[in-house]
């Protein structure tokens, strides 16, 4: 079964295609081009370089935030257009979960992206023999706030997400040896964890809707929040 999943939750476009157990080809890119420019060309030229076409793929999977309103927006609307033009099931997955699933350990994960203004979107998962559990829902929050509950409740902690560049010398001093920065090549977002954990969904019946699917962003977006106010 061949999965084609994206990732766009952040400044890093990812995509990715699996068959099965098989990683088959990952292309990710982190510069200024905006995904809409982007995305669509990377998809293409992996699946070119693996002699495959958009129609071939059986099951797709896209993080569905929480992260970047205008970046989600294109990553969805992409899957969902392949997803209905082919008729072919889509599974949705949590940016939080795709991260923390980045990193095989077995103590606290804590996947952390900046939401800006000292504020972050934050889980806390656990591995328990071999699956990943969500400990604490996805959610915003100050950085202070969880650097709080960590230090109350929680030791062995592995961290990863742009948060942890950002909020980096907070982390480190909240939590000193409790904590363990994830290496580069596990902190950014990957496709081939949303695939993974997509195609993991499908085969546990998940079935997500390409006319109903959306993005999962746990705050207003800038233009919502001014508008709210005008209407006040």
């Amino acid at each position: 079964m061949k999965t084609l999943a994206v990732d766009t939750s952040t400044m890093m476009a990812t995509c990715a295609l699996l068959d099965e157990d098989r990683l088959l080809g990952e292309f990710s890119l982190n510069q200024d081009m905006t995904h809409s420019e982007n995305l669509v060309p990377m998809i293409k030229e992996m699946l070119d370089n693996l002699n495959l076409k958009v129609k071939d793929i059986d099951l797709f999977g896209v993080a569905i935030g929480p992260g970047s309103f205008t970046g989600l927006r294109i990553g969805i609307a992409t899957i969902k257009s392949f997803a209905h033009v082919f008729d072919k099931p889509v599974i949705g997955v949590s940016t939080l979960e795709g991260l923390a699933f980045n990193l095989p350990y077995k103590g606290y994960i804590v996947p952390i992206i900046d939401a800006r203004r000292n504020r972050i979107y934050t889980g806390i998962y656990n591995r328990i023999k071999g699956n990943l559990i969500n400990i604490v829902e996805p959610t915003i929050m100050e950085v202070d706030k969880l650097m709080e509950l960590l230090q109350e409740e929680y030791d062995h902690i592995i961290v990863n997400g742009n948060g942890t560049l950002v909020y980096r010398d907070i982390i480190l001093e909240a939590l000193g040896d409790q904590v363990i920065m994830a290496p580069k090549n596990l902190n950014s977002c990957r496709a081939s964890s949303i695939g993974e954990l997509a195609l993991l969904k499908y085969k546990e019946g998940q079935r997500d809707s390409y006319y109903h699917l959306v993005p999962e962003y746990l705050r207003e977006s800038q233009a919502q929040r001014e508008l709210r106010k005008r209407d006040k």
